[in-house]
Formats: structure tokens, sequence, C-alpha cells
């Protein structure tokens, strides 16, 4: 019998097109209305991934992944869910240990960062 070629070939790169740092209740309400089914925990922050259909077929073609819009916020502890409304619970997803989400949040705090340090050169 001959052996099945298997290759593992990794994403080389994400394109985020919109990142925004937004409260709790914001990112929560706002997945539940766009219908987004899961937020994904990563090292104390939360995430919420807006991606399109395409977004993976794209991927499949040239292992870049492009996300429409990323939002964030910090969120210390992990919980399995998240309350938006008394009727209307998302789960949120530990990530912590997948590599695409740890390079994903790295760019995110290095912008974040970046940013920080524009607006104290601007307050100079």
């Amino acid at each position: 019998m001959k052996r099945m070629d298997v290759e593992i070939a990794p994403t080389r790169k994400i394109s985020i097109l919109g990142l925004d740092k937004r409260s709790i209740n914001n990112i929560a309400w706002c997945a539940a209305t766009y219908g987004v089914n899961r937020l994904y925990w990563i090292d104390g922050y939360l995430l919420c991934l807006e991606v399109y259909e395409k977004s993976f077929e794209h991927e499949l073609r040239s292992r870049e992944f492009p996300v429409s819009q990323v939002c964030y916020v910090e969120y210390p502890k992990y919980e399995k869910i998240v309350e938006v409304d008394k009727n209307f619970q998302i789960p949120l997803v530990n990530v912590s240990d997948m590599k695409i989400f740890q390079e994903i949040l790295r760019a995110i705090l290095e912008k974040e960062k970046e940013k920080s340090a524009g607006s104290k050169a601007k307050s100079l």
C-alpha cells in the first residue's frame, strides 16, 4: 500500500483590516447581533473576529488569511460563557495554546503599544 503524502502547511500571513479596542458589553452585543457563535479568550484578552466566507477560499489558494475586523478587550479571567442578556449567552473558547491566536494577540499588543507611544509623543 502506497503511503499518503501529508503536508502541514500553516497560514503564512494574516491580514487584519480593522482593529478596535471595545468594552465587553459592546463586543458581546455586537457578536450576538452579528451572529457570531463564539468569542476567543487568550492570555487575559477576549477577541471577536469577523471573517467572511471568501477568506477561507483565499487562504486555501494563497495561505494568507484576511480578517475583516478584530475587536478586543482585556478580560483577565477565563470563563466558559459570557452573558449578553438574560436570554442570550455566547461561549468563550480558550485559545491560549494556539499559535495563530498567539500571533494575532502579539500583533494587537504591539499595535496598542505603538498607539500609546504615539499618543504620549503628541501630548509632549
